[in-house]
């Protein structure tokens, strides 16, 4: 064989393995990169939703201890939310999720709570009713984090 014709096949081939390698790392990173944008937005958005969760469940839960239900629309937002949050969530933020809001319906129709029972309830171990929902929020989050 003309060594020569060896020295070009050598050179294209050599160029075709150089090309290919940088298009395939190319590609790799690029695909890595959207990936953690899509992660990234999902977090944003779960973080979002799970903040306007609280702050709903917390109005509710303060005026679930001092007054009855009287218009049952009072819950059609947090039970949005709720939904909202079944649609991405994992199970454990929203097995909390529905815990919680199952709490804020039976204080709604539980007995009110006069100024010094809410008081020592806030004293109390068990003094934050959001706190596992808090926690599994927290963990999934955590989740999240170790894929971006």
């Amino acid at each position: 064989m003309d060594t020569s014709l060896i020295g070009a096949v050598s050179g294209i081939l050599g160029s075709l393995v150089g090309g290919s390698a940088t298009v395939a790392t190319t590609w790799i990173t690029q695909r890595t990169a959207n990936r953690q944008e899509l992660v990234r937005l999902e977090f944003r958005h779960r973080e979002t939703l799970y903040g306007e969760f609280i702050v709903e469940c917390s109005k509710l839960l303060i005026d679930a201890m001092t007054h009855s239900l009287d218009r049952p629309e009072t819950l059609l937002n947090a039970y949005a939310l709720l939904n909202r949050i079944r649609l991405s969530a994992s199970p454990a933020v929203l097995r909390e999720a529905e815990r919680l809001l199952r709490q804020i319906t039976e204080q709604y129709f539980s007995k009110n709570l006069s100024v010094e029972e809410v008081r020592e309830l806030a004293r109390s171990e068990d003094a934050d009713p959001l706190r596992g929902f808090g926690e599994a929020c927290r963990e999934e989050f955590a989740h999240f984090s170790s894929g971006l």
